[in-house]
C-alpha cells in the first residue's frame, strides 16, 4: 500500500473532531473543497469510503482505522518538533480520554505542569470525558490516544498500567437525612429515596444498594445531575442521597456538611491508564502517562 498523504489524514482527524466539512476547513485554515477532495484521494486509495456524510458526520469502520493512524502520526511530529527544539503546529492537539470525577479531583493537578508548557511550545492537550467504563471504546475507535478506564486488559498496540482505586461512598446531608430518612436508610426504604446520578451510563449507585443491603439490580428514584462538581453541591443541598469519590467529599464530611450512609461499604473502582505504543525519545503520551500515575499515587494512594 503507498503512503498516505499527512495532510488528508489530517483532514480525516480534523472531520472526525469537529464532525462536519465547514469546522474542519476553518480548523486546517483551508476551504471546504480542499478537505473534501483530500478525503476523496483519501478513500480512492484505499478504495472504500471513510465518513458517513451525516450530521453528525460519522466515521466507518475503515475511517476509524485510519483515524488511530492520523493520530499517532500527529503524536509523533509533536514529539519530532519538540526533540528538534521547533515551534509545534498550532493545531497539534493531543487527546486523552478521562473520567468526570477524577478530572474534578486529582487529574488537573497532575496535568499542570505538562499543560503550561504546552503553552509555552505550542501544543495542545485535549481532556475527552466519558465515564471510566467507556472511555476504553473511544482509544478503540482513534478517537484519543490514551484513556483512563476501568478495563485491565491493553488493546493490542497498546500499553496499559494500573493508577489506583477511588473509593466511592454514600452521602447526604444531615437536613435530608433528618427530613426523609430520620430511621436511616435501610433495606426497607431505599427504594423509596431519591438516589443521584449521573447519568445513564453510570451505575455506582446501584453497585453501593447491591453491597448494602444483598439486592440484585435494584431499581431506584433517580434525580440526574451530569456534573462532578454539581453532584455534590446537589447532595450538600439535600437533593438526595449520592455516591460520590471519598477524595471529593472527604472535606464537607468533615465541615459536617455531608454525612457517609454506612461507612463500612464502599464501591471500589480500579483506574488504568491505556496508551498507544509510540516510539521516541521522551515521547509526550509517556509523559502524560508518567504524570498521570504521579498524581493518581499522591491522591488515590
Amino acid at each position: 500500500m503507498n503512503e498516505f498523504d499527512p495532510a488528508a489524514l489530517d483532514c480525516l482527524a480534523a472531520l472526525a473532531d469537529e464532525q462536519g466539512f465547514e469546522r474542519a476547513a476553518q480548523r486546517l485554515s483551508i476551504t471546504q473543497s480542499a478537505v473534501s477532495q483530500r478525503l476523496r484521494s483519501l478513500e480512492t486509495q484505499v478504495g472504500q469510503p471513510l465518513v458517513v456524510r451525516s450530521r453528525p458526520l460519522r466515521l466507518t469502520e475503515a475511517g476509524k482505522v485510519l483515524l488511530r493512524f492520523a493520530r499517532q502520526l500527529q503524536a509523533l511530529r509533536v514529539d519530532v518538533a519538540r526533540e528538534l527544539g521547533e515551534r509545534v503546529a498550532p493545531q497539534s492537539r493531543l487527546a486523552i480520554a478521562v473520567n468526570a470525577d477524577s478530572l474534578a479531583t486529582w487529574v488537573m493537578p497532575a496535568l499542570d505542569g505538562l499543560v503550561q508548557r504546552g503553552l509555552r511550545e505550542g501544543y495542545g492537550l485535549e481532556l475527552v470525558v466519558d465515564d471510566q467504563d467507556f472511555t476504553h471504546d473511544s482509544l478503540r475507535q482513534g478517537a484519543v490516544l490514551g484513556c483512563m478506564s476501568t478495563v485491565a486488559e491493553a488493546l493490542q498496540g497498546c500499553r496499559v498500567q494500573a493508577l489506583g482505586v477511588m473509593r466511592y461512598v454514600a452521602v447526604a446531608s444531615p437536613g435530608f437525612l433528618a427530613a426523609q430518612l430520620p430511621e436511616g436508610l435501610h433495606a426497607g426504604n431505599f427504594a423509596d429515596t431519591p438516589f443521584l446520578v449521573f447519568n445513564r451510563k453510570d451505575d455506582t449507585q446501584a453497585q453501593w444498594v447491591s453491597q448494602a443491603f444483598g439486592v440484585r439490580a435494584p431499581r431506584l428514584r433517580e434525580r440526574f445531575v451530569p456534573s462532578s462538581e454539581a453532584y455534590v453541591r446537589a447532595a450538600v443541598m439535600g437533593w438526595g442521597v449520592g455516591v460520590a469519590p471519598e477524595i471529593q467529599v472527604r472535606g464537607l464530611v468533615e465541615a459536617g456538611q455531608l454525612v457517609v450512609l454506612r461507612p463500612e461499604i464502599s464501591v471500589d473502582v480500579t483506574l488504568y491508564w491505556h496508551q498507544w505504543q509510540l516510539q521516541g525519545r521522551g515521547a509526550l503520551l509517556d509523559q502524560i502517562g508518567q504524570a498521570l500515575a504521579e498524581g493518581a499515587r499522591l491522591a488515590l494512594g
